[in-house]
């Protein structure tokens, strides 16, 4: 794979696995809060993106990536 396919892609699938497990909760958190704090909550929301990288599609593009480079026998990505 090229370097820029791996955009999104993280050094391990359990790593690309625990991110996902704290961002989405954060991010479906932001949008239910918003009706008692206010767009306060949406603050949530940016160490969300951040975990994600982005959308949650950009997310599970980046779990598939993470999948791939361990089944081409690589372990780690450039990062």
């Amino acid at each position: 794979m090229r370097d820029l396919d791996l955009l999104f892609a993280s050094r391990s699938v359990p790593e690309h696995l625990v991110r996902g497990a704290v961002g989405l909760p954060l991010l479906v958190a932001a949008f239910v809060l918003v009706a008692w704090w206010g767009p306060l909550a949406l603050l949530l929301a940016v160490p969300a993106v951040v975990l994600l990288r982005g959308c949650p599609g950009c997310w599970a593009m980046g779990l598939s990536q993470t999948c791939a480079l361990r089944s081409d026998g690589r372990r780690t990505t450039p990062r």
